[in-house]
């Protein structure tokens, strides 16, 4: 079976292409390499075709022949920059989502699995937060998956695709995106941790996120594919989230506490009822297991920036004079 996969030399989308092809898949990778890297294929190279190409412009009508589905991942992530630049945001996650679906459908492709965001919650209220949780993005990046989502469901309905969107909780693993702009905590907590410096905990690290291991979630897309589901958003997480605090005890090292964010949540939890019922998916990598498995592979990280007080606060002011202006944060 031929399926195509977008963003797929990135973080998730490489473990993903793994899982597939250790599945018998033939996989098709488009993907314009901005943030995604070859070396995260190395292992699948020779056994996958490649097409650079980026989703902002539209892709050659046929690019999906024969494809039974199609997995989007490819998109820009990251807060700031989707506040100090949303057009960008909206270039790749909005109009590059109608591009890879309108080139989905005129290949004939008849199942498409989207990836969503767990930030179209925003500062959510209900815990474990289910998939019918108010809809409340607090910054571009959030906005623009969401929108992204919307116009999926949309094209579900009008032209009689099938397929469903997986919203993320927390992704972490190894081939986690390690250059470029502050983002994951885990990752600038592993740089901190070679360098031998203190982990820059937000706040007071008591807020809980509902991490999720990596190679769980290719899992769930794996799935989705498979599933004759069609058109609804389900949760992937692991409904016992974690705190910072925690996180920083299993890596081990001194603390440095930085001003707490505005538009962030203290807690995020996915409800995975739905996950567990639809397409019989549940995680299998607890968080002990999954930052054992991080740590053995911490090299991985020894090229990334290294951040700490001074320019994290240069890297996050567009966030305080944005997001710190609403009284709702």
């Amino acid at each position: 079976m031929k399926v195509a996969v977008t963003g797929g030399a990135g973080f998730i989308g490489s473990h993903l292409v793994d899982h597939l092809v250790a599945n018998r898949y033939d996989v098709l990778i488009v993907d314009n390499f901005r943030t995604g890297s070859i070396k995260n294929l190395t292992s699948s190279i020779e056994k996958i075709s490649v097409i650079d190409h980026d989703i902002q412009f539209p892709l050659p009508k046929n690019i999906f022949n024969d494809c039974s589905v199609v997995f989007h991942l490819a998109a820009l992530a990251d807060i700031v920059p989707s506040i100090e630049n949303p057009t960008d945001y909206m270039l790749t996650n909005v109009q590059g989502t109608v591009n890879v679906l309108e080139s989905a459908r005129s290949s004939g492709v008849k199942r498409f699995i989207y990836t969503a965001s767990s930030t179209c919650y925003g500062l959510a209220t209900n815990f474990p937060t289910s998939e019918s949780e108010t809809i409340a993005p607090t910054f571009p990046y959030a906005l623009s998956k969401h929108l992204g989502e919307l116009i999926f469901f949309h094209w579900l309905r009008l032209y009689g695709m099938s397929g469903v969107s997986l919203r993320l909780f927390n992704v972490y693993g190894p081939r986690a995106r390690t250059t470029g702009n502050y983002g994951a905590v885990l990752g600038v907590f592993l740089a901190q941790k070679i360098a031998q410096k203190p982990f820059t905990v937000v706040g007071d690290g008591k807020q809980v996120r509902d991490f999720t291991y990596v190679s769980d979630v290719a899992r769930a897309y794996l799935l989705a594919g498979k599933s004759e589901i069609s058109g609804i958003p389900i949760n992937i997480g692991t409904q016992n989230p974690q705190s910072i605090n925690r996180l920083v005890e299993l890596i081990g090292g001194e603390v440095d506490f930085i001003p707490k964010r505005p538009g962030e949540p203290d807690i995020t939890q996915a409800d995975i009822s739905l996950a567990k019922k639809l397409i019989s998916w549940e995680p299998e990598i607890d968080f002990e297991q999954g930052m054992e498995l991080v740590l053995s592979q911490i090299h991985l990280w020894k090229e990334a920036p290294l951040w700490e007080r001074h320019n994290i606060a240069k890297a996050t002011s567009s966030w305080f004079q944005y997001l710190g202006k609403n009284e709702n944060y």
